[in-house]
């Protein structure tokens, strides 16, 4: 099947999705609506004052996260291809009137509808396996930059994701493979992570994508990567044995070994 054929199928299950999703207390829309920002702090020590910056982030969903960065002082630009998902967050950025705009574009096709470069492009939690062509992205990723610009992604890891993420019991059982493949991963769910009373069935497509073929892909789309750091926990809860720690990330058991969980990388557009 062509990987447009299964990004589409992706794409009607977030239509599904969003609604439930934006109900829901893990999203806690009406605690945004009174303040705050959602940008955990180390991302925003990572990425950096944005204040009076233009960024792009791409994969927006609801847009919470770009009306974080708003908040933060950012002009900011969301892309989702979820016509749900853009539909609410520009009725959340009129309504909070916040310096951010929404487009509904799948990430491949943006060059063809936006004209524009940016200060910082950021993207992150849960965003590169809906991907089929990782190449292609950064190339998307490199186009909006301007010279100088700054790229920040903050992700689970590649080494996470060949665990199997149906048990209970502690226990750490590869079940995926690591590297790249042409077809995607089928998962089935009874419910969406943050909505599990929801009891909605859902089939999603995903790629999985190795962490050298992350780095180099962005290499090779011209940006020189100034860090990668890996991290023990990720932002949501990934495996059902998962424990939330005191610092708002969801971490394995004491007694498992230690292994990577998550990632976060900046690189930045040379200015020649």
């Amino acid at each position: 099947m062509d990987p447009h054929a299964y990004m589409e199928a992706n794409r009607r299950q977030w239509e599904v999705w969003t609604p439930l999703k934006a109900g829901s207390v893990f999203y806690d829309l009406d605690g945004f609506r009174r303040g705050g920002v959602r940008i955990r702090d180390l991302e925003r020590t990572e990425v950096g004052n944005v204040a009076g910056r233009s960024l792009l982030h791409l994969q927006s969903h609801v847009g919470i996260d770009t009306l974080s960065w708003a908040r933060l002082g950012a002009r900011a630009t969301g892309v989702d291809f979820s016509h749900e998902g853009v539909t609410l967050a520009r009725a959340l950025a009129a309504e909070l009137e916040l310096p951010a705009s929404f487009i509904e574009s799948n990430v491949y096709d943006l060059p063809a509808v936006l004209d524009e470069t940016f200060d910082i492009v950021y993207t992150s939690h849960g965003v590169l396996g809906w991907l089929p062509d990782l190449r292609r992205w950064t190339e998307v990723v490199s186009h909006f930059l301007a010279p100088g610009g700054l790229f920040y992604v903050f992700e689970s890891h590649p080494t996470a994701w060949i665990f199997d993420n149906k048990v209970t019991e502690a226990v750490l059982r590869p079940r995926y493979a690591y590297f790249e493949r042409a077809e995607p991963l089928c998962f089935e769910y009874e419910s969406p992570c943050a909505v599990p009373e929801a009891m909605v069935t859902s089939v999603e497509y995903g790629w999985g994508h190795g962490l050298g073929d992350i780095v180099c892909a962005l290499v090779e789309a011209g940006l020189r990567i100034e860090f990668l750091h890996e991290w023990p926990f990720v932002a949501w809860r990934m495996f059902p044995f998962l424990e939330l720690a005191a610092d708002g990330w969801w971490h394995l058991p004491a007694e498992l070994p230690s292994v990577p969980l998550s990632f976060s990388l900046r690189a930045v557009k040379p200015t020649r």
